[in-house]
């Protein structure tokens, strides 16, 4: 398997080509693969840690945000995961919510998550010990569920 540097970093710590190149995947993923126009940039990127891997190349290949509690839920959240299309399959989506977990418990503690997952997506997070909570929604078009996990 294709070693990544991961590295998380506040907003303001990033440089202007850390951030571009993870909205760049973000936007390649979440507005262009899924034919979804919508605000990719906003507002809570400010308040977020930012979680990207680096494949060998150096390239930015997965990226998560992960919301301190009060800017999306009560609880902290992890948003905008997006792995590049051709790294898929090959458990690094899995190595990114681990190294996620990782920076949560280390920055906030052992912490419970709520996120919106993409339906599709809900293997994914199940496997990660997310449960759904409440109905499905539509978000952007989207089919989503609220999903919910205590880091032990």
């Amino acid at each position: 398997m294709e070693k990544i540097v991961w590295q998380t970093k506040a907003f303001k710590d990033l440089s202007v080509d850390e951030y571009f190149e993870i909205i760049h995947l973000r936007t390649a993923i979440f507005v262009v693969e899924q034919d979804c126009p919508y605000q990719e940039v906003d507002e809570k990127d400010r308040q977020s840690f930012h979680l990207f891997g680096r494949a060998e190349n150096g390239e930015v290949i997965a990226v998560t945000r992960i919301l301190p509690q009060g800017v999306s839920y009560n609880e902290i959240s992890v948003g905008r995961v997006a792995l590049k299309k051709e790294y898929r399959g090959k458990g690094i989506a899995d190595e990114l919510m681990k190294e996620s977990f990782k920076f949560i418990e280390n920055e906030f503690g052992k912490q419970a998550i709520r996120i919106s997952a993409q339906e599709y997506l809900l293997n994914y997070y199940s496997k990660h010990g997310f449960k759904q909570v409440g109905e499905g929604y539509l978000e952007d078009d989207i089919p989503h569920i609220e999903m919910f996990t205590k880091l032990e």
